[in-house]
């Protein structure tokens, strides 16, 4: 056979193949390519070994969370958050039935688990069904924020269950929206987080602006705090309603937040007062004061410009700056106006592994830790107590409560209200619920009108179901809580109070809450569990 009768016959072969013929011939033109480059170009073991089928392996590892979530793991297996717990939040906030039958599969006997003991005659003639279920409900707060240091500003929040930290940039435009429209339907306050106060947060919620140590959206151009920015940001938003310093968060304690470069857009960039399509970093420490005097002194100095009340926000680690804070506090009578601590279970972005799993101490030691040394220098009621860290359910919102916090501020729980999944991408910019990224095709499957109702709704059916618990319990206010109502388990078949612990109850002054309540004449919050 001739060349020329080879290739004619070539020729009619190929012209016959019509178009799956080609796309099998392309297909295996592109394996053989991509055999050739893992055996001898790829440089990886696994795939040199095993051309083309080793990318099987790594296909499997990139999808093996999706897989043990929606097919292996049980009720009770996945973390951060498990099935149950995601299942309560998403039928909450689809305002659908979130009761669970059959009883607890809990481990009720298991060293840690909380057991919150209910009075015999509980508090109020509202049945539970009907508390659920009463949409008007809301709970204050029992403190107003600045009323013990006099600031012009003074505030009591509406909502002791609020929206943590979360910045603009590490989440995106329209999880920001949905949000902040959500807490103004759930008449809760909602943190900007320390990237600055972005058009998405002025949808109509309160809000309290964070600083952070990079100072965004209230710094000169070499990064340093500027007062006349700050001035400029929060007077241009009457919803600015208090100021908080942050000093660590859970997720990276010590460290800076990095915001990567390829989530700094240009409207990211204006609003934070930093370079477009760079890492955005922050040092991990403030260069406006140094110490617990100077930090003192920054404070005051912003209440007194503002009028706001001030606070600040730590992880928790060495106890030494706590203990000289609540001395400094107590001698000059300034200082923040309340303290949010966060444990280190939390964290809503990009975290290197080594601090999000083992720096700073988890909430429930963190808290009971500060919150003992402030009342060793009788100062724990001079302090408005804010907890954060995996306390967006009920049953742990109770637990802070008994533990002496006066509101509890939530994040990932926020999040997963308005659709995340718990993907765990939130480092990449490739969130799939479109919540943690800046990708703009990925946003546009989040509606924030849709979202914000669902926020709205987890909201309100959290504080419902906080305030069933509080009535069954014998009280009217979650902050009544003791550490003697709520005991964990010990060892096997023991359980020990939280006061006996952590060797402290909470110390409390209680006013009347004007206006709240069934009847505010009748049901004043007091000390004393209702007859």
């Amino acid at each position: 056979m001739t060349f020329t009768h080879m290739t004619a016959v070539a020729g009619q072969y190929f012209n016959g193949l019509g178009l799956w013929g080609w796309t099998a011939w392309a297909a295996a033109a592109s394996l053989a390519c991509l055999a050739v480059y893992d055996r001898f170009f790829s440089g990886d073991n696994i795939l040199m070994n095993f051309p083309v089928v080793g990318h099987i392996r790594y296909f499997l590892i990139e999808i093996g969370p999706e897989l043990r979530q929606y097919i292996v793991a049980n009720n009770h297996e996945e973390a951060p958050f498990n099935r149950e717990e995601r299942e309560w939040v998403y039928r909450s906030a689809r305002g659908e039935n979130n009761y669970f039958g059959f009883g607890t599969d809990d481990q009720i006997y298991g060293t840690g688990y909380p057991i919150i003991k209910h009075a015999v005659f509980p508090h109020g003639e509202t049945s539970f069904a009907a508390s659920i279920h009463d949409k008007a409900e809301s709970i204050p707060a029992a403190k107003i924020l600045g009323e013990q240091h006099d600031r012009k500003k003074a505030w009591r929040p509406d909502s002791i269950v609020n929206i943590s930290a979360m910045s603009f940039g590490s989440l995106g435009g329209h999880a920001i929206e949905a949000l902040n429209r959500g807490a103004k339907l759930a008449g809760c306050y909602h943190n900007t987080g320390e990237g600055g106060l972005s058009p998405h947060h002025r949808n109509g919620a309160d809000v309290i602006y964070q600083i952070g140590t990079g100072y965004f959206g209230c710094r000169d151009l070499d990064g340093s705090f500027s007062m006349d920015k700050l001035l400029e940001t929060v007077e241009g938003y009457q919803n600015v309603r208090g100021i908080e310093i942050k000093l660590s968060q859970g997720a990276k304690p010590g460290k800076g937040g990095v915001l990567p470069g390829r989530k700094v857009t240009e409207e990211i960039a204006r609003i934070r007062g930093v370079h477009p399509g760079k890492d955005c970093i922050s040092p991990n420490s403030h260069s406006a004061f140094h110490d617990v005097k100077t930090m003192i002194k920054f404070i005051e100095d912003i209440a007194r410009s503002t009028g706001l009340p001030v606070g600040v926000k730590s992880a928790v680690g060495h106890l030494d700056f706590w203990e000289e804070l609540a001395k400094e506090m107590k001698r000059s009578k300034k200082g923040p106006d309340w303290i949010t601590i966060d444990g280190g279970e939390g964290g809503t972005g990009a975290a290197p592994l080594t601090f999000a799993d083992h720096v700073s101490l988890p909430f429930k030691v963190g808290f009971s830790r500060v919150y003992k040394t402030f009342l060793e220098e009788k100062m724990a009621d001079k302090v408005t107590w804010i907890g954060s860290g995996k306390l967006g359910f009920p049953d742990r919102a109770v637990v802070a409560f008994a533990m002496g916090v006066d509101m509890i501020n939530i994040a990932r729980e926020s999040m997963l209200s308005i659709g995340c999944i718990q993907a765990q991408k939130c480092h990449t910019d490739r969130c799939p619920s479109g919540i943690a990224t800046q990708s703009s095709w990925l946003q546009a499957g989040l509606d924030p009108h849709v979202q914000s109702q669902r926020f709205a709704r987890f909201c309100q059916s959290f504080r419902n179901e906080l305030l069933a618990v509080t009535h069954a319990c014998g009280y009217e206010h979650p902050s009544q809580f003791t550490a003697e109502d709520v005991e964990v388990g010990s060892g096997p078949g023991t359980c020990k109070t939280l006061k006996e612990v952590y060797g402290y109850t909470p110390d409390r002054k209680w006013t009347r809450i004007e206006g709240w309540g069934h009847d505010a004449a009748k049901h004043p919050v007091t000390r004393k569990k209702a007859a």
